[in-house]
């Protein structure tokens, strides 16, 4: 007895033809606005991998421009996710729960690009692209983060200056790593359009969720922080918890698309359940997952999943 159906889609060349036709329907429509293919500022876990298998999931499952239909990108993180369905299901109610505060971000693009010069003239000729900076080149880059009157966006920081995808909660902890010349040589373009048509809000997802579990209607995209991982990109430090992830499962309902990893133990989770029938298993019974293979410098390969219902 198999929990999942497996779809792979990394380098195999496989695809799901169940989405072709109404995907091809999508063409003319996607053309007509611009999307954006990954978050305009930096987001540790945006989905930018899994963009197109989470276009077709919706095109096949969720038909025209999605009327009538509600879609919970419960967490929001950078909004990528709920700015390609409301793109693709221009029609639909499309909620962003933004709990991380990436829309104040992108109101202060001119500042993270004003704090980008500033850094890049000091780094740029200093220190070779990737490479560590010295004492001297790290403590002028303090100062200028110190003196800097502007928003400062600490997510931006750490990923022009700290090495391979580090994360940091505060900039007394980013001052205590070495630096390294990450930073990039252009600014962020403007993230005009990004947010359009989205319901914005910011609310625990125990209390969000169960407004809409009797809605059939209504999709719950989930991509939660991941378990055994680190957090400290999120806004609080108990973001989600063991608990937590307990309690989302228990709240997880078809129709849904749930985003994973393998650094975490969620297929193992839901293989468990349905193979011993505990709590919400049928929520997860003859799911399908979609597999993309994924490295890090850092820390080796890994599978992302995006596990889909409905």
């Amino acid at each position: 007895q198999f929990l999942l159906r497996f779809t792979r889609n990394n380098n195999d060349k496989q695809t799901n033809k169940q989405t072709n036709k109404q995907t091809n329907k999508q063409t003319n429509k996607q053309t007509e606005c611009t999307m954006f293919k990954q978050a305009p500022l930096p987001f540790v876990g945006q989905k930018r991998m899994f963009l197109k298998h989470f276009e077709e999931v919706l095109n096949a499952n969720i038909t025209n421009d999605g009327e009538g239909w509600t879609i919970i990108d419960t967490f929001g993180g950078s909004g990528l996710l709920s700015h390609v369905a409301k793109q693709l299901k221009p029609k639909a109610r499309v909620i962003y729960n933004d709990f991380d505060g990436y829309a104040e971000r992108l109101m202060h693009i001119d500042d993270i690009n004003a704090l980008r010069a500033q850094l890049y003239a000091v780094v740029g000729n200093a220190t070779q692209k990737n490479k560590r900076l010295t004492k001297d080149c790290k403590a002028e880059c303090i100062k200028i983060i110190q003196n800097f009157k502007g928003y400062i966006d600490l997510n931006c920081l750490a990923s022009w200056l700290l090495f391979s995808g580090q994360q940091v909660a505060t900039l007394d902890d980013l001052f205590q790593n070495d630096f390294w010349h990450c930073v990039r040589q252009s600014d962020y373009p403007k993230a005009d359009g990004y947010l359009d048509g989205l319901e914005i809000t910011r609310e625990s997802f125990h209390t969000l969720l169960p407004k809409f579990s009797g809605d059939p209607k209504a999709l719950f995209v989930l991509d939660p922080p991941y378990l055994c991982t680190r957090q400290e990109s999120y806004k609080q430090a108990t973001y989600f918890d063991l608990i937590d992830f307990l309690r989302l499962i228990n709240l997880t309902r078809p129709p849904y698309v749930f985003f994973s990893s393998t650094k975490s133990e969620f297929v193992r989770f839901i293989e468990y359940m349905v193979e011993d029938k505990v709590d919400n298993w049928e929520a997860f019974y003859n799911s399908e997952r979609v597999v993309v293979k994924a490295s890090a410098s850092y820390s080796g390969k890994y599978e992302d999943n995006m596990v889909y219902k409905f």
